[in-house]
């Protein structure tokens, strides 16, 4: 008991220091930087860092500057947890975290009881928002139930397949993502049938018992489920070709970036997805903020940023936003400020965020030809 009263001191020590000192105001993020999803990781990071060089540019927060302070949580929950506690002993005033659900979901309670306003970029996981381990929870990526919706659209509105097959991760994001499509379809009515359903961890690359299994079942739509987007998706893309899968290939939203596509390469071509956010396609082409953000983070890091970097971006940039309208770092103030609340002049233009803390999203239904993403900017 009095280890943990001194570690509440200090950590209460950090936090005032950062909310009146004159010193940068340090910025916690962690995502992956190694394994295979580290190259996503590493640009989500890198366009973290572009948006606080514009907002330093601007006079920071509380007019000072921001300092981005990153750790590697190696796609694992334990390593998140660890990294979470060494960016809560630097005293960071926010963390913004999450490419893997079961990752997010580990750090969740660690952050909350620290007295950290904790930002989730990307983990889709519904749990993240509804569950007890962060009652003051904020997410900007689309959730489950959101792209569920948009999926299942697709398979009984513009397809109309009776005959659908899933290739799903097993783990809470993937499960929770399969899930959300077949509620989804119940709730429009449609009958089908699932002729298929093949379950893989995270880091799997060889698909090629699966996909067998899903050819012979001779689906009309086969949907994959992977987030592991630097090397999963990728292979699953080529291997499906490759095995001649019959029917359409479609990704679950948000699971195709332009890194994808490059590595899957000419095995692209014809598939079917959808997303939230494309740097250079109305009504994002246009907007200022966006041009901003992506001209900085071309001129940085000689990348055009994805729609994951966009969301790790706009994760700061809300926070930045709320802060200075508060004018505090109060973790409680600063939350009740973007939860429910909205944001104009933003990467995605006006934000508005759910009482609950979930970003409010539109999506785009696209086609990839020649290794790009065709948009139909019609789609909802």
């Amino acid at each position: 008991m009095a280890l943990s009263a001194v570690a509440a001191l200090a950590l209460g020590g950090q936090a005032l220091a950062q909310a009146g000192g004159s010193g940068p105001v340090k910025v916690g993020v962690i995502f992956p930087l190694s394994g295979g999803a580290g190259p996503q990781g590493r640009h989500v990071t890198q366009a973290i860092q572009a948006m606080a060089a514009l907002i330093n540019a601007k006079g920071g927060v509380l007019g000072r500057q921001i300092e981005i302070v990153s750790r590697d949580d190696e796609s694992t929950p334990a390593v998140g947890v660890s990294r979470a506690n060494e960016l809560i002993s630097a005293g960071v005033s926010v963390i913004i975290e999450g490419w893997n659900s079961p990752v997010t979901l580990a750090m969740q309670p660690v952050i909350s009881r620290a007295g950290v306003l904790d930002i989730t970029a990307i983990s889709k996981a519904d749990p993240i928002l509804s569950g007890e381990g962060n009652p003051l929870a904020i997410r900007l990526n689309s959730s489950n139930s959101q792209d569920g919706a948009v999926i299942a659209n697709y398979i009984a509105n513009i397809a109309k397949a009776k005959r659908v097959a899933f290739l799903t991760q097993n783990d809470a994001y993937g499960n929770g993502a399969q899930a959300s499509i077949e509620d989804a379809l119940k709730k429009l009515n449609h009958a089908y049938e699932k002729v298929a359903e093949e379950k893989f961890p995270f880091n799997q690359a060889d698909f090629r018992v699966a996909l067998t299994n899903v050819r012979a079942a001779n689906p009309e739509v086969a949907i994959a489920i992977n987030a592991n987007e630097g090397l999963g998706m990728p292979a699953l893309i080529r291997q499906a070709k490759q095995s001649r899968l019959p029917g359409q290939l479609v990704a679950a939203v948000g699971t195709i970036a332009p890194s994808v596509l490059q590595v899957a390469g000419d095995a692209s071509a014809g598939l079917i997805g959808a997303d939230i956010y494309f740097p250079l396609v109305e009504p994002f082409a246009s907007n200022p903020q966006n041009k901003e953000f992506v001209a900085k983070t071309e001129e940085m890091f000689k990348y055009t940023p994805d729609k994951f970097m966009a969301l790790g971006a706009a994760s700061l940039q809300a926070w930045a936003i709320a802060v200075n309208e508060v004018k505090s770092l109060d973790k409680e103030a600063v939350a009740k400020r973007i939860r429910g609340g909205t944001f104009k002049d933003t990467i995605f233009g006006e934000m508005s965020f759910e009482p609950n803390g979930q970003l409010k999203s539109k999506h785009y239904l696209f086609t990839v030809k020649d290794q790009k993403l065709v948009v139909n900017t019609g789609s909802n």
